[in-house]
């Protein structure tokens, strides 16, 4: 809303509607700059998460530095009653409030508390992977129930750690960490496609920092495929390429035309110059004269992938913002 409402005040700026002497008292109607009652709200709401975060991390610690001193019954008892207490506040308050949405938080960071105790107290023998896997299967239907942003990226963050972890741990035909990298991208690249078609539908699935958090987590994997195939192509399969040329152009088309995005658009251009420049660092470390020369090449290279993305970027802004 405030990126919007900044947009159009620079438009009406840029036109001469708002004469330079006014642009002070029109930033001041616009609502830009936060009121007392705005600040209010974000130190309130900063302290809740903070408190209720530092609880639920607070009870992991607490059985960790104790263990020693803790039976069974108590260590189970205090992560239980947490957990309890995380829910009974979540079903009091109002399902749509900030304070049933914190505890709501807790109590999914607590169920990984308790199955990791599970696994300690009984010993067993649960893979890493199992654990990420097995929490992010139990608190799926809060994550469903509560409508919440930030539940549905933290759920989706688990099972990217029990991809990576399950990848680890069997390490498939000898391909290193490529088939985690390859699962990263189906995960989050399908989570991606599927958050921005239920965006249109939802609302409160419109907030754009889950986006580009996904964006990274399939882009990042993609692009460090792509840079491994250039370095060692039998490192990453040859599909790496096809697949980060679609991703280029998917990502393109939906952030240019459908939904414009500035930031989406910039991490694909950041994500092209690192690949260009590897290979043609490759193509110039192929000859053993090419030293010297060759940083030179690679630092002009640099500078006008940056100078023409900086260029072009600034043109869609303008368009953006018009």
């Amino acid at each position: 809303m405030m990126t919007s409402i900044r947009r159009q005040l620079v438009a009406l700026v840029e036109r001469g509607a708002i004469p330079p002497e006014q642009m002070a008292t029109a930033v001041r109607l616009s609502g830009l700059h936060p009121s007392g009652r705005d600040w209010y709200v974000f130190v309130d709401r900063l302290l809740l998460w903070l408190g209720s975060l530092a609880l639920a991390f607070g009870v992991l610690f607490l059985v960790a530095w104790n263990w020693a001193g803790m039976g069974r019954l108590p260590r189970f008892g205090l992560v239980e009653a947490a957990l309890v207490l995380a829910i009974a506040v979540y079903w009091v308050a109002d399902g749509r409030s900030v304070v049933a949405r914190v505890a709501l938080t807790a109590a999914v960071l607590l169920v990984g508390v308790l199955l990791a105790l599970v696994g300690q107290v009984y010993h067993s023998g649960a893979d890493p992977w199992q654990l990420f896997f097995t929490w992010a299967l139990l608190v799926l239907p809060w994550v469903l129930v509560a409508r919440f942003d930030v539940l549905w990226v933290l759920w989706l963050g688990l099972l990217d750690l029990a991809v990576l972890r399950f990848f680890h741990e069997f390490r498939f035909s000898g391909g290193g960490d490529a088939p985690a990298q390859w699962g990263l991208v189906l995960l989050n690249g399908l989570a991606l496609v599927l958050w921005e078609l239920a965006a249109r539908r939802w609302q409160w699935l419109s907030a754009r920092w889950p986006r580009c958090l996904l964006a990274l987590g399939s882009g990042g994997p993609i692009t460090l495929l792509v840079m491994l195939f250039i370095i060692d192509e039998g490192a990453a399969s040859w599909w790496s390429p096809v697949v980060y040329l679609l991703w280029l152009v998917g990502l393109y088309a939906t952030y240019r035309y459908w939904r414009p995005d500035l930031f989406m658009l910039a991490g694909g251009c950041l994500s092209l110059m690192l690949v260009v420049t590897l290979f043609v660092a490759r193509l110039l470390w192929n000859d053993a004269d090419a030293d010297a020369g060759g940083l030179l090449i690679l630092a002009l290279l640099v500078l006008a992938q940056g100078a023409a993305t900086v260029f072009w970027l600034k043109r869609l802004h303008r368009e953006m913002t018009s």
